[in-house]
């Protein structure tokens, strides 16, 4: 690629096709493969499918019949080397690609118990028995349909063919090694599992994976605004368009629990390495401002739920929902000073 670049060059029309077959293929593995099929964290449209169907042979990481069954025993066991496919505690290399490289775990290759509401679909199982079919079509017809456009078919079959699917495979692969090994653990630590925006940028979302590993029927993986997940807004266009239906959210309560809880087990642990006076009281302060957090976490996230769907349009009468109004506002006003509280908390043992 590099000697035809120096001396051909890539027209730029090649080099558009390229990343457009990048994004497909990246697109097709983690909204299709990944978060519909895997998780089954929402629905989708017979016609999106197919086009997930045809990206994720186009892509080369086998059928979305064997690929979800491997991930499903990888959350099954994640972690442990003698069940967990591609487990992060063997090494980087392992994990990344070494897994692939031989049949580590033979007896279960072609064990497709795991997935059998996925044999229920006509286009997994359309895919997984014309996958050869598909993937030489897809990788060689469409590099070279691109060529022919072009006017440049050895420059398609490389950047388009061969490029594509080699950054393709490295990008996902990132997921499984590096998304296990570098960033932070804001949700739990109960597995190696870790959220970098850096990684998230990479795989097109993927990388906030501890958020992922906690809660995996999650349609997002990246929860606030600005966090770079367009596997999320791709989802979630679809379902504006009509083509994707029952989007999976975790409560936010959960989420705001497990971040607290996850908080908490860190301070303590940050406490009881330092040494300080009087270290068994700051625990108990510590324990007694987490508890009160908790109970003023319950009482507003069930105001809030009541008040969001009074807004979505249930009628009750206009002086309880007055009431109710100045309840949520009341209970958000504290939740905030409760929150900053506890920020000041922990922050002093960061």
């Amino acid at each position: 690629v590099p000697v035809y670049a120096a001396y051909e060059g890539f027209s730029l029309g090649i080099i558009i096709t390229a990343i457009i077959a990048l994004c497909f293929c990246e697109l097709s593995i983690t909204a299709g493969y990944h978060r519909l099929w895997s998780h089954k964290a929402y629905e989708a449209n017979v016609v999106v499918r197919f086009i997930y169907a045809l990206g994720g042979a186009f892509a080369v990481q086998n059928s979305a019949l064997h690929w979800s069954s491997d991930h499903r025993v990888h959350h099954t066991y994640v972690d442990q080397n003698d069940k967990d496919p591609y487990s992060a505690k063997r090494g980087f290399w392992y994990s990344h690609i070494g897994w692939m490289l031989r049949e580590y775990q033979a007896h279960r290759y072609d064990n497709y118990e795991n997935v059998k509401d996925l044999k229920k679909d006509k286009v997994v199982m359309w895919q997984h028995k014309h996958y050869l079919t598909l993937v030489l079509l897809t990788n060689i017809g469409l590099p070279l349909l691109a060529g022919l456009i072009f006017n440049q078919i050895l420059g398609s079959l490389l950047l388009v063919g061969f490029l594509r699917l080699v950054l393709s495979h490295h990008l996902t692969f990132c997921i499984n090694s590096l998304a296990h090994m570098w960033g932070s653990q804001p949700y739990n630590d109960k597995n190696t599992a870790k959220d970098n925006p850096v990684v998230a940028f990479l795989t097109f979302g993927e990388g906030y994976h501890n958020f992922h590993h906690a809660f995996q029927y999650d349609y997002r993986n990246a929860i606030k605004w600005w966090q770079f997940d367009p596997t999320k807004w791709l989802i979630k266009s679809l379902y504006w368009l009509g083509l994707a239906k029952n989007l999976r959210k975790i409560p936010e309560i959960k989420i705001a629990r497990a971040i607290a809880t996850q908080q908490l087990k860190k301070t303590k642990t940050k406490l009881l390495k330092l040494s300080i006076p009087n270290k068994e009281q700051t625990l108990a302060s510590i324990q007694k401002e987490y508890e009160q957090m908790l109970s003023n976490m319950n009482e507003y996230y069930t105001v809030k739920k009541q008040w969001l769907e009074v807004k979505k349009g249930q009628v009750i009468e206009n002086i309880e929902k007055s009431q109710l109004n100045a309840r949520y506002l009341e209970l958000k006003e504290s939740w905030e000073i409760q929150q900053q509280r506890w920020q000041m908390t922990i922050l002093q043992y960061a």
